[in-house]
């Protein structure tokens, strides 16, 4: 069964955790490109993996979030996107469970686009194109455009996806909570992004990132009413402190609990974390899931 037949079936999904912070945890030097530990360090990037499947994860995704041609020239590796992305897919598809998911994860370029910066639109959709096609070929079931922050690039992302592959696309803004409400950086509001990527042709959409799972529950609280697409929610692990040169997040399975579980009772269809949270947590989600699931069963019999 696909992804989005799971989905429209009512069953609820349950994502991965970061891969950043656990790759720090596992010897990664602050400052080195993560992705190019996919030809490096393949024995780590695949151990995580396998961690989170063993863990409960439906969803994995691949070690590419700045896997761009823009974002990569800040370690000259502008020409080596294809080469990542294909070997992150392929040792995430190689351990990847029957009935389970590989996700390519697809990160903002880190560009401001025309009219207020210089980086034009076609620039941008041929830099997401690049990426999503190498994803592709690497062996992904699905594409994750995440982390945005401005809707023009969310929308070319979306856009690039779409029309370069045959994969489908869950989008996910990050939202924090400010004097105008929650917004992104760039000051896209919910209902913006909700429109905005509806419009765009997401699968699903949702939120990820952010200060903690207490503000994904008022994200979602405004999101669920605006849209009847799938849903995914994944947070940071609260707020980072900075530790040994390492970043340190305080929110423990224990304390997302409560929230995770408030999180499916909202209404949320893909369940995941994001920065501070391992396998540890995912873990946690997993039992979660499976309870909330059975008792939703229990009732409609």
């Amino acid at each position: 069964m696909s992804l989005l037949s799971k989905l429209n079936s009512g069953i609820i999904l349950l994502c991965d955790g970061a891969t950043g912070t656990e790759l720090q945890k596992r010897g990664m030097p602050t400052g080195v490109c993560p992705e190019e530990y996919n030809i490096t360090h393949p024995e780590i990037v695949q151990g995580i993996y396998r961690d989170y499947y063993a863990a409960g994860s439906d969803i994995v995704e691949t070690n590419t979030f700045g896997a761009n041609r823009s974002r990569l020239t800040m370690h000259d590796f502008e020409r080596r996107v294809a080469e990542f992305c294909k070997a992150s897919a392929q040792l995430a598809r190689e351990i990847c469970p029957a009935g389970k998911f590989v996700a390519g994860s697809v990160g903002p370029t880190g560009d401001i686009i025309e009219p207020l910066g210089p980086r034009t639109v076609q620039e941008a959709y041929d830099i997401f194109a690049e990426q999503a096609v190498a994803l592709a070929e690497g062996g992904v079931d699905v594409v994750f455009v995440e982390t945005m922050m401005a809707a023009e690039e969310a929308e070319i992302a979306v856009r690039a996806v779409k029309e370069k592959t045959n994969l489908p696309v869950v989008a996910t803004m990050t939202f924090e909570l400010g004097k105008a409400g929650l917004r992104t950086m760039w000051g896209v509001d919910v209902a913006t992004a909700v429109r905005r990527l509806t419009a765009a042709g997401a699968d699903v959409i949702g939120a990820n990132c952010g200060r903690g799972f207490d503000e994904m529950i008022a994200i979602i609280q405004e999101m669920r009413p605006l849209t009847r697409k799938p849903i995914i929610a994944q947070s940071n692990a609260g707020i980072p402190e900075w530790v040994d040169g390492m970043s340190v997040y305080n929110e423990t399975p224990e304390v997302i609990q409560p929230r995770a579980e408030k999180l499916l009772h909202l209404g949320v269809n893909i369940l995941g974390g994001c920065c501070g949270t391992g396998p540890e947590h995912i873990g946690t989600m997993r039992m979660l899931v499976d309870a909330f699931m059975a008792k939703r069963s229990y009732f409609i019999l």
